[in-house]
């Protein structure tokens, strides 16, 4: 269905230490490894698709790690570095005093074909936001549509190449970006930085960008948005739903605010004084949410999504698919059948990540509950995290990994059954569509309402961060005092009248 090229193996497997390249070499499925990971006094291990393989019974050395950082380019700042002219990216895991402990060592391909399921909101010259889960082909979908764009249709294509993921290592870019240029960022902090220099400098008419993650990073991608430039990027969030939860960047489409209506305007709308509105114009018109290569699910109107959703309505995907001829299939769901189907796909992808929890129980809660979960050995495999309180409060670097990289988190109170499949539960429920962001505003609604009246104070439940920051803003304007109170995760806001 699709032409796969694999950008030189060789290159990646001929830096490895013999006694662990070789195996790799003689197996069959060699063109169908995902990466190599090596860590100092462990065996190392071979990742494909669907199963990990000990590729040696020998434990990996220091000399095997300098072995394979000799033979590479520098690392970055980000720890990553690459191979002249591939895609391959290896990235490094370091000690306290700076040396390297651990190697991930990943497969870059460039994969022609990707885009054919949305090339028509490629070509529309609209703004698009590619959303998904680690591994599902978001910047080989993004580095083929700056090759389509720069060669097919002839555009000025500027590449913002972030740890050169798109564009492979070295000063001459891969072949698989075509005629599109690429400008290189020295260390992740700069992208924003360079993101505003490409639009400056270069005239482009289109701006590719890998992983927006930082407020700068929201807030220049505006800035090009506004001066007419084509974006085409990716960010943390499998769903637009998240980025609506998510405070750095929410602003990508559009932002919210609690505004409290006149009496009247209310009356006509027919809603609370209090509600939800977005703040100003989507940065992105189009949201494209990849479930794999084969499956999408497309919200075209970015603004009127987002606009329902703050309502209490839903706007329900188009969702687009191949089938076995390679031929482009599209639905439009209805919004219930939207909304189980989103949230089956997220969770039929659970590859879940223990730490500080019994990983056979959690494995006999998976079996036991029938759930479309599997639990992995490494947080670079997962796509969730479950943890302990006691584990979370301390922030090892699983976590700190699993937060810097958008991985959600779930977090139990004890390593106990009963809570591991209260967890489970939560997670595959595909009965919930409540909105935690109405759910927040609402219930600060009726706590206003009952110090009003003359209650003293009242708690709310226990928020994150950033749907407190709004209850605060709700109470505010209601000429009412609050303040959080208690630890994460159980921290939450009490709303009182001053004179408590």
């Amino acid at each position: 269905m699709f032409k796969r090229i694999t950008t030189d193996l060789d290159a990646l497997l001929n830096r490895l230490p013999p006694h662990i390249s070789q195996p790799i070499q003689e197996r069959e499925d060699r063109n169908e490894l995902l990466e190599v990971v090596m860590d100092l006094g462990r065996p190392p291990e071979a990742r494909y698709p669907n199963h990990e393989i000990v590729l040696s019974d020998k434990e990996v050395t220091e000399e095997d790690i300098e072995y394979v950082a000799s033979r590479i380019a520098p690392f970055g700042d980000d720890n990553r570095a690459g191979i002249e002219r591939t895609l391959h990216r290896i990235s490094a895991i370091r000690n306290r005093k700076g040396r390297i402990v651990g190697l991930t060592c990943r497969v870059g391909r460039a994969v022609f074909g990707t885009i054919g399921i949305i090339q028509d909101l490629v070509e529309s010259g609209k703004s698009i936001l590619l959303l998904g889960g680690p591994g599902v082909g978001k910047t080989t979908m993004l580095r083929e549509v700056a090759r389509v764009l720069a060669d097919d249709l002839k555009k000025r294509v500027v590449i913002v190449d972030t740890s050169n993921e798109i564009a492979g290592d070295g000063d001459i870019p891969h072949p698989a970006i075509g005629h599109a240029r690429r400008m290189q960022v020295a260390t992740p902090q700069l992208q924003h930085a360079v993101m505003i220099e490409a639009v400056e400098n270069h005239m482009p008419e289109v701006i590719v960008i890998d992983e927006i993650g930082t407020e700068l990073e929201a807030l220049a991608a505006r800035t090009i948005a506004e001066r007419g430039v084509q974006l085409v990027a990716t960010a943390h969030g499998n769903t637009l739903d998240n980025l609506i939860m998510n405070p750095t960047l929410c602003d990508l489409i559009g932002g919210i605010q609690s505004v409290t209506l006149g009496d009247e305007e209310a009356k006509r709308r027919g809603t609370q004084k209090s509600i939800l509105e977005r703040k100003a114009p989507p940065t992105f018109d189009i949201v494209v949410e990849i479930q794999d290569w084969y499956h999408v699910a497309i919200q075209s109107d970015v603004a009127a999504v987002v606009d329902a959703m703050l309502r209490g309505r839903s706007m329900p995907p188009e969702v687009r698919w191949l089938d076995e001829t390679a031929e482009v299939r599209r639905e439009q769901m209805s919004p219930r059948e939207g909304a189980i189907a989103r949230k089956v796909v997220a969770d039929t992808t659970k590859r879940i990540y223990p730490f500080g929890i019994n990983k056979s129980r959690l494995e006999q809660v998976v079996k036991s509950m029938g759930v479309p979960a599997k639990v992995v050995t490494s947080i670079a495999g997962a796509n969730l995290l479950m943890t302990s309180k006691s584990y979370y409060r301390r922030k090892p670097q699983p976590i700190r990994d699993a937060e810097s990289t958008g991985i959600p988190i779930y977090v139990l109170k004890t390593n106990k059954i009963s809570q591991i499949e209260r967890c489970l539960a939560s997670v595959f429920d595909v009965e919930a569509f409540d909105n935690p962001v109405i759910s927040a505003i609402k219930e600060a609604e009726e706590a206003v309402a009952q110090v009003k009246e003359g209650k003293n104070a009242v708690d709310l439940s226990p928020r994150n961060a950033y749907l407190r920051m709004l209850q605060h803003q709700l109470a505010e304007r209601y000429s009412l005092s609050s303040h959080s109170i208690g630890r994460e995760p159980r921290r939450r806001v009490r709303i009182f009248s001053g004179l408590v």
